[in-house]
């Protein structure tokens, strides 16, 4: 079980930050694909991927890969799977599928196929005729069908990695987690430079931020489904949060601020930092934009402006922009990065991006833009 291939799905246009991470980690053979990038590891490298990876949305194992044009190709590539190797007798294992420019084109009927084709290799080992599903342990198979390609994968994540344990309310439109650290990745902060959120919201960006600052894997505040598997030794989970605990750098001093003019927003940011562990090192204060005077030089400014969803409408979103252009004018050595569904957020702010990035959050496509301020001298 150490040359397994694991899959570290990623968001549209994040695969290269997923794999930039992956790298960080010390996976250096892997193969970057839309939407996902594999890489080999072992049973411990699931338990340190999962708990390390802040843009990806889960990790999966590659069980399988096979050309599927009938359902009897689909049902034996399937069965061929040391299923049992995996799954206890009474465990949960449902099915999840999806297709795209395939003949089997009905992801209902392949599910079927696939789930039929796991129980009867089960049947093989643990010699029933039916399993109960009940012992609460759940693996979910996934049969992913791209070009009459078929992959089998198995989720080690469960709920998806943007749940890190610290978000219990969230705001209208609310920026996920992945997303917000992916930004913060794709900028240039770093911790001894001050970070201001304009637009902070429910407090997503100044908190991944500080977990990034403190070298935090995001994580380690929650369980995964892999964690009760039996061919997962206890152990490896021991080992991987030990070392987690042991890269915490929270003597880190941050300079990290958040104000929204949402006062029922800022008390759910507030609750968020609070059980995130910041509530002495990530400020928060109700302020407009327009009134925005963060202090210290070399700063970035990484924000998610509203876009009419939380402002009511796009004229309020526009005048929010304006204001931060504004702001931004007074700022002469500070870098601003913002993602919006704007298109025309650099003629609003009145000037053009250093870069811009197509990223898409949720579904939603947007830009990510990039203005850069003079880098800190290596002095300071």
């Amino acid at each position: 079980m150490d040359n397994l291939q694991l899959i570290a799905t990623a968001p549209m246009g994040l695969e290269a930050v997923v794999a930039r991470e992956l790298l960080e980690l010390g996976y250096t053979d892997q193969k970057v694909e839309n939407g996902r990038v594999i890489f080999k590891g072992g049973l411990k490298d699931i338990c340190r991927a999962n708990l390390w990876l802040r843009t990806s949305d889960r990790v999966l194992i590659k069980m399988a890969e096979f050309p599927a044009l009938t359902f009897e190709e689909l049902f034996e590539g399937t069965k061929a799977i040391n299923w049992p190797d995996w799954i206890p007798e009474d465990a949960e294992f449902p099915v999840e599928g999806r297709s795209h420019k395939s003949q089997l084109s009905s992801v209902p009927a392949c599910q079927g196929i696939v789930k039929k084709a796991v129980v009867e290799k089960m049947k093989t080992v643990y010699g029933t005729e039916w399993f109960h599903e009940d012992n609460g342990q759940r693996f979910v198979i996934e049969v992913w069908l791209l070009n009459d390609i078929a992959m089998i994968t198995l989720d080690t994540t469960g709920p998806g990695l943007h749940k890190r344990g610290y978000r219990k309310l969230v705001t209208e439109a609310p920026l996920k987690e992945t997303m917000a650290a992916a930004m913060v990745l794709l900028s240039r902060w770093r911790p001894e430079r001050p970070l201001y959120d304009p637009f902070c919201g429910s407090g997503t960006i100044p908190i991944e931020a500080a977990m990034i600052g403190w070298n935090i894997a995001p994580g380690l505040r929650r369980t995964f489904n892999s964690e009760g598997w039996p061919i997962i030794p206890e152990e490896l989970w021991e080992q991987a949060r030990e070392e987690a605990f042991d890269s915490v750098k929270d003597d880190t001093p941050l300079q990290i601020i958040g104000s929204d003019i949402d006062p029922q927003a800022l008390e759910i940011a507030a609750a968020a930092v609070k059980k995130a562990g910041f509530a002495r090192d990530i400020k928060l204060q109700q302020v407009a934009v327009s009134r925005v005077k963060p202090e210290g030089d070399y700063g970035c400014i990484i924000t998610n402006p509203p876009y009419g969803a939380r402002l009511g409408d796009e004229d309020d979103a526009e005048k929010a922009i304006r204001q931060l252009g504004l702001s931004y004018l007074y700022l002469p050595t500070w870098s601003l990065f913002a993602l919006t569904q704007s298109r025309t957020f650099e003629d609003t702010i009145g000037r053009k991006a250093d870069k811009k990035r197509k990223l898409f959050n949720g579904r939603i496509e947007c830009a990510y833009y990039q203005f850069f301020g003079p880098l800190p001298p290596r002095n300071k």
